[in-house]
């Protein structure tokens, strides 16, 4: 079995324990710059092709949107919304 196959095997077992589901609130202080950074490693992340030996392989729809929502969330409280979107203008095409 492969490296990527057993790392996979071992992640869904990690989030199938019980209580993974269950919501935390969280503290965090970071600053804006890594408000921006995170949002787009998530959106980066979440726009990877799903292989089923990769560890997001498994990841659930839900589980998708609650990231998306999660990016979207930071960058609204870092009050970056809208300068995210006109960085995000700059890469598009045409």
């Amino acid at each position: 079995m492969s490296e990527k196959n057993v790392a996979a095997m071992v992640f869904d077992t990690i989030l199938s324990i019980p209580g993974m589901n269950e919501m935390v609130r969280m503290d965090l202080k970071i600053s804006r710059k890594n408000v921006l950074l995170l949002s787009h490693l998530i959106e980066k992340g979440l726009l990877v092709e799903k292989e089923e030996s990769s560890l997001l392989g498994n990841i659930t729809a839900e589980g998708f949107e609650e990231l998306k929502n999660l990016s979207q969330e930071c960058l609204q409280k870092a009050g970056l919304v809208e300068l995210n979107n006109k960085l995000l203008s700059f890469s598009q095409p045409g």
